[in-house]
């Protein structure tokens, strides 16, 4: 495990012998994807390439994305969006393609994610020919847990990506079993059945906990 750089003290993520972000953690293998599959026959459809009717923009109020042609696309500085409906364990169907146009280079390169019950990030990034930290590489569990490949397709092209959620379990407020993660990028398991340690949005230098 690397040195950081700085006066923070590390904080080692629970069974992974590395911290958030070590720049000296191992990088997800590349592989070439696989042909891309079509949304599941039985899928509740959030969005059928005509309108945003099933999502809000995040806190409330009509999204800020924009319908282009038949898919969804982000407008600068216009927030996140949520669906309107809530979901428990779930499986997850969805397609995305970072912009045609690269700009930017790590983090800043088509960043975006998926986040699970509002607490939970599964990374979205252009990570093609793109270095970054290896826990938030397209498909990582972000802060968390790196994929076990890197299977992200070229800017511009489509990207299928399949996940089975099985929600945290409380007693109260005593945690009985956390949540865990399979996801299948392109065809490819990126997890399988992955503890979360936690929720991923937390302050620098802070441990993932329940």
């Amino acid at each position: 495990m690397a040195e950081k750089n700085n006066e923070q003290p590390i904080h080692v993520i629970p069974e992974s012998g590395y911290y958030a972000h070590d720049p000296a953690r191992p990088q997800p293998p590349i592989v070439t994807p696989g042909v891309s599959d079509g949304a599941p026959s039985d899928a509740t459809v959030l969005f059928d390439g005509t309108d945003l009717a099933a999502w809000e923009r995040e806190g409330g109020g009509e999204p800020g994305w924009q319908v282009e042609g038949e898919y969804m696309e982000v407008v600068p500085r216009s927030g996140g969006i949520v669906t309107k409906a809530s979901f428990g364990s779930v499986q997850l169907h969805l397609e995305f393609a970072s912009p045609a146009e690269v700009v930017g280079e790590g983090q800043g390169r088509g960043n975006s994610g998926v986040f699970m019950m509002d607490r939970y990030e599964i990374q979205v990034l252009d990570s093609y020919e793109n270095p970054t930290y290896a826990d938030g590489v397209v498909g990582g569990i972000y802060s968390q847990w790196p994929p076990l490949v890197n299977v992200i397709r070229g800017p511009g092209e489509w990207n299928t990506c399949d996940l089975l959620w099985e929600v945290p379990v409380f007693d109260g407020s005593r945690l009985v079993k956390p949540a865990f993660l399979t996801l299948f990028l392109n065809g490819v398991v990126v997890h399988h059945h992955v503890k979360v340690l936690g929720p991923t949005r937390i302050r620098e230098g802070e441990l993932p906990c329940y």
